[in-house]
């Protein structure tokens, strides 16, 4: 399928999909005509990737991981126990930027309660 099937398909832009190669995440083949053309393949890796994003994990951590979930249904392969390490770093890296969003909302909280009424 060409970029802008691929991008249709999984929710995303054509431009995020040529960073994501850029990045060594994915992995298209090229025509003779230069056009990218994807497998099928590649809506689940799209898939994965923009979760892990969603997690809050850098592209370099992704490309790490990426290989390590052979399906849909694998979390983490079990050839790939030497990540565990660096997802808990990253885990405990997460939940210090949630406190911290935490405690900001919190501040927002109070200053929004205690704004006089703008009616």
């Amino acid at each position: 399928m060409r970029i802008s099937e691929l991008a249709r398909q999984t929710g995303t832009t054509p431009r995020a999909l040529r960073y994501y190669e850029e990045q060594g995440l994915l992995r298209p083949d090229r025509h003779a005509s230069g056009y990218r053309h994807y497998d099928e393949q590649a809506v689940r890796v799209v898939g994965h990737i923009q979760l892990l994003l969603s997690a809050g994990l850098g592209t370099a951590a992704i490309a790490e991981i990426l290989p390590c979930i052979p399906d849909d249904r694998t979390v983490l392969a079990p050839t790939c126990p030497e990540l565990l390490d660096a997802l808990a770093e990253e885990r405990h890296r997460l939940t210090g930027s949630i406190e911290k969003l935490t405690t900001a909302r919190a501040i927002l909280d109070r200053i929004i309660q205690g704004a006089p009424d703008r009616h």
